[in-house]
């Protein structure tokens, strides 16, 4: 068994095992193991390079179409990923940088075009070529696809990094920690968001949690996990948010009932009459409307279920 990302300790227990509970792309059981050491969760064994792929199902990337359906949709991604903005665009301004904002795995490139929309010079990265080429047609965004720690840009000239939901679906994540080291400006910002495995909802709901995303997710980090690693680095914390408009309501909703999750269905191919595909997508938008307050409150005790953090290059 690998030793432990954050520790190196090399004994784990087992927790529980978990299934693909959203996207159905297996009916295989994974387990879930704890680090002896600190605590850490990861799957054991993870998937090979070489199967994971299998576990992304195809259309996994967002395309909206012309439908009115679509472009609701649209108009509450853009709305939810508000804070995302907000927060991105604080750091960056008070950095004092100026230089490329890079979104790694920006998927179809939404949140760096709302970027672009604010006058930063924001550029996609992503491992999966059909994402690069939705982000480069549908949104207007310049898209790289690869892997960060290959990427064809010289050392220090990113203003700021952000990675959004990325470091769990990782073998090494400090490989792209250290890329994002060398890319950034003297002063430049990394922003990084994880599912945090430290919340109320995993306590509550255990191998349930969305934010396991078995098998997509190889780590399960908790706020302290995630810190650790930045520090051994070579970052400093300078910001946390434990609240996500876009993530947390729709996660303890999806966590409650998968099969009324609308991205879900939709990359699944499900066959829906109108009426109820309706009437899921209004069910899931009142369970998603009822776990607000909840996942106000976690995250208002530094419990939510994910974990934003801005930080720099320690001096």
């Amino acid at each position: 068994m690998n030793a432990c990302l954050v520790c190196s300790h090399t004994a784990f227990r087992a927790r529980f095992t978990a299934t693909d509970r959203l996207y159905h792309t297996t009916s295989r059981e994974f387990q879930i193991v704890e680090c002896e050491g600190c605590g850490l969760l990861r799957l054991e064994p993870a998937p090979a390079p070489e199967d994971l792929p299998r576990y992304y199902p195809a259309h996994y990337w967002y395309a909206p179409d012309s439908s009115l359906a679509a472009s609701l949709e649209e108009r509450y991604r853009r709305l939810v990923l508000g804070d995302h903005v907000r927060f991105v665009s604080r750091a960056l301004a008070e950095c004092g940088e100026s230089g490329p904002v890079l979104d790694v795995g920006c998927g179809g490139g939404l949140f760096p075009r709302l970027l672009r929309a604010r006058g930063f010079a924001a550029m996609g990265l992503d491992s999966s070529p059909e994402a690069a080429s939705l982000a480069w047609h549908t949104n207007g965004v310049p898209a790289l696809c690869g892997d960060l720690a290959q990427a064809p840009l010289r050392g220090e000239t990113c203003a700021g990094i952000t990675m959004f939901h990325v470091l769990e679906h990782l073998y090494d994540p400090r490989a792209y920690l250290a890329a994002a080291r060398v890319l950034l400006k003297p002063n430049g910002r990394l922003i990084v968001q994880v599912p945090n495995a430290a919340c109320w909802q995993f306590r509550m709901l255990g191998s349930r949690w969305n934010g396991l995303d078995t098998p997509r997710h190889l780590t399960d980090f908790r706020a302290r996990d995630l810190e650790a690693l930045l520090a051994a680095a070579g970052f400093q914390v300078l910001r946390r948010k434990y609240f996500s408009l876009r993530d947390n309501p729709a996660g303890l909703a999806t966590s409650l009932a998968p099969v009324l999750d609308p991205m879900a269905r939709r990359v699944r191919g499900l066959r829906e009459t109108p009426a109820v595909r309706l009437l899921k997508n209004l069910a899931h938008f009142s369970l998603l409307a009822a776990a607000l307050p909840f996942t106000l409150l976690e995250a208002a005790c530094h419990a939510g279920s994910t974990i934003m953090i801005e930080a720099r290059k320690t001096p």
